[in-house]
């Protein structure tokens, strides 16, 4: 039977009780000492976890004279990490931060969510990370509940209403989203497609939502979605669904550069001439935007910069700073050889 969780304030005793051990082996579990066994050491943070308690972030810090490591957990394939320009763009800035602390990065890919809560508790409770950057916030998140009763200082990549009250940094994809389809709408196109991430995910939800608000207010209908896992095979799938549609559009907004590129060859395949019969239009702006023939217009915006102000944010969390959540620049329009009003 589980062990109720006393009426107040939990504390290192209580767990101790809950546990059936002292409150010295409770100390020894969660530094990572010698002096328990594994078995107790595991029922230790099982009674932690039903009464909602974990040490106190601040006093752990005061025992460290340095930040030596951040710990970050991408859901992503191995291989499309490898191929997409956003993350290595992000986590350039991310450590040109860290660079100057003197501090690593611990990164390490995971299959599902619930393998990275397991993963964050294992890495603060060994005292592996002195703090962690968490992205890909899915809507009602189920790390957020467990990595806050644990206690681990962290900053959340996206939107505060997906962060669950973590300290965040995002930018204004909605606002986005709205520049993007103005821009067509205004060229003249009436028929705009958009290929994108997930719905679950967070900051696809936010762009869907956006996309559709702005091609009704437009008088445009809904427009349509075709949703994708990021990568360059699925923007190649999407694009030729639409295209051999029977009511196909004249243009496309993606989610990412990897499946604009993956779309303009597409249209070259199925002989359609971009931009004469096809506006394309990439979201991050890589160089990939700039290789291309035609050059990719895109919605530009500085990801190692916002790479580096994340772990700005991260380091005044970690010197126990109050930290509010900040946008960074909002993405730009950046017009180049793939966009251009429909032929008639």
């Amino acid at each position: 039977m589980s062990t109720p969780a006393p009426p107040g304030r939990v504390t290192i005793k209580d767990v101790a009780a809950a546990a059936g051990v002292s409150k010295g082996a409770v100390s020894l579990a969660f530094n990572n000492k010698p002096g328990v066994s594994e078995a107790t050491r595991e029922r230790i943070f099982a009674a932690a976890r039903r009464l909602g308690w974990a040490p106190n972030s601040a006093a752990r810090s005061l025992s460290r004279q340095s930040v030596d490591t951040v710990g970050l957990a991408l859901c992503r394939p191995a291989r499309l990490l490898g191929l997409e320009p956003f993350y290595m763009e992000f986590i350039s800035g991310i450590e040109s931060v860290l660079a100057e602390h003197d501090c690593s990065l611990l990164l390490r890919l995971v299959g599902s969510l619930d393998e990275e809560i397991t993963l964050q508790e294992r890495w603060w409770r060994e005292r592996q990370v002195d703090g962690s950057i968490l992205v890909d916030f899915h809507q009602d998140d189920p790390r957020i509940g467990p990595l806050r009763r644990l206690g681990l200082p962290a900053v959340g990549v996206g939107h505060p209403s997906l962060t669950g009250g973590f300290p965040s940094v995002w930018t204004d994809d909605a606002t986005a989203v709205a520049e993007a389809v103005r821009y067509l709408a205004a060229l003249g196109h009436r028929r705009i497609a958009r290929v994108g991430g997930p719905a679950d995910l967070g900051h696809s939800g936010i762009r869907a939502q956006a996309f559709e608000r702005t091609m009704d207010e437009l008088g445009l209908g809904g427009g349509r979605h075709v949703e994708t896992a990021f990568s360059g095979e699925e923007g190649a799938r999407a694009t030729r669904m639409l295209l051999l549609g029977a009511d196909r559009p004249t243009a496309i907004v993606y989610d990412n550069d990897i499946m604009a590129v993956a779309g303009l060859g597409v249209a070259s395949e199925m002989g359609v001439s971009v931009p004469d019969d096809l506006s394309l239009l990439a979201w991050d702006d890589s160089q990939l935007c700039r290789l291309t023939h035609p050059t990719l217009s895109a919605m530009s915006h500085d990801v190692h910069g916002f790479g580096a102000e994340v772990a700005r944010v991260l380091f005044d969390v970690l010197a126990g700073q109050e930290v509010s959540s900040r946008p960074v620049a909002t993405p730009s329009l950046m017009p180049r050889g793939s966009t251009a009003p429909p032929r008639p």
